[in-house]
């Protein structure tokens, strides 16, 4: 017997009620719409969580918290490990006066559309992310100026070890797409945001105006991850330098591998135009990489995670 085969019975046994699935195709849970099946996955829907948390501590499992998969790639061969990803109770949200609680679960999107309507200020630049409010405090998430830092007050936590844990915003260890929760050894189970009171109707606008820029820009009309490189540092007189003006200037924009290609529309993105493998897309991926290496000096950081690409052949 494997140690998930003796978590699955321990969850059966002592959660009667939690939906679990085995061999999950995990192509089901990214936005890239790539990856094999992982062997067991658990969707809690409520206070269930911790109690899945700590068995598969006692079971020597360590999971893999998943939330919409927007940032992730997934290998061809699936993964052999055990993945969590909530449901239920902890996609919903309340608001009190400028207090904003939401589930970890919760879509970014959805937490932004419930701080419009009760005319909250500060998450107009997350109306168009598609990740959940957990990915998005553990990757500091941003976009057009604003990043979860910046309106993040707190979050509840649970740990490998079934022990909650509420973390102010100084603890978190913010920067640039990362969080004290990147390791993945945390899941976030409720995040609060102390917003500003503003006009509902500007607010809309701004949300709509934002919209119109990213759908003219991104190729939002494929399969992606989303950006795939990190911004790299900026050159030693302080100039900006951006991933997918590189991409450009490189002649990558366009370059494809399979099914997998670099956007014609936004070289920052890797797109899946039907069909793309993750072997596509990691072949892809090191292919601009060496490019831009070779005509810069600059090494591309992937800002996309990886599961399971160890056991990946390309």
């Amino acid at each position: 017997m494997t140690l998930l085969d003796g978590l699955e019975q321990e969850l059966r046994k002592n959660c009667p009620t939690l939906e679990l699935r085995k061999n999950e195709p995990m192509s089901k849970h990214t936005t890239f719409r790539i990856g094999g099946p992982a062997v067991l996955m658990a969707i809690p829907k409520g206070e269930e969580v911790r109690q899945v948390v700590e068995t598969a501590f006692r079971c020597n499992v360590s999971p893999f918290f998943l939330g919409n998969g927007s940032n992730l790639l997934v290998s061809d061969l699936g993964y052999d490990g055990f993945v969590v990803k909530l449901s239920g109770l902890y996609g919903q949200g309340e608001v009190f006066h400028n207090e904003l609680m939401v589930g970890g679960a919760m879509l970014l999107s959805k937490a932004a559309n419930l701080a419009l309507e009760h005319g909250l200020t500060g998450l107009e630049w997350a109306a168009g992310i598609p990740g959940t409010v957990g990915g998005a405090v553990t990757m500091n998430a941003g976009a057009y100026g604003g990043e979860i830092s910046q309106v993040l007050h707190q979050v509840h936590a649970l740990g490998f070890d079934g022990r909650q844990a509420v973390v102010s915003n100084e603890e978190c260890d913010f920067a640039y797409r990362h969080s004290a929760f990147s390791s993945g050894e945390y899941l976030i189970l409720e995040a609060l945001f102390l917003l500003d009171p503003g006009d509902p109707a500007a607010i809309k606008a701004k949300m709509n105006d934002l919209a119109a820029q990213r759908k003219a820009k991104q190729p939002l009309e494929y399969p992606s991850a989303g950006s795939t490189f990190k911004r790299p540092a900026p050159l030693p007189d302080g100039t900006p330098v951006y991933a997918a003006a590189l991409i450009d200037k490189c002649g990558c924009k366009g370059l494809r591998v399979g099914g997998a290609q670099v956007s014609e529309k936004h070289a920052g993105f890797v797109i899946n135009t039907g069909g793309a493998t993750c072997a596509d897309v990691l072949t892809l991926i090191t292919e601009v990489q060496r490019r831009v290496f070779e005509e810069t000096g600059i090494q591309l950081e992937p800002e996309i995670k990886m599961l399971g690409v160890e056991n990946q052949k390309v």
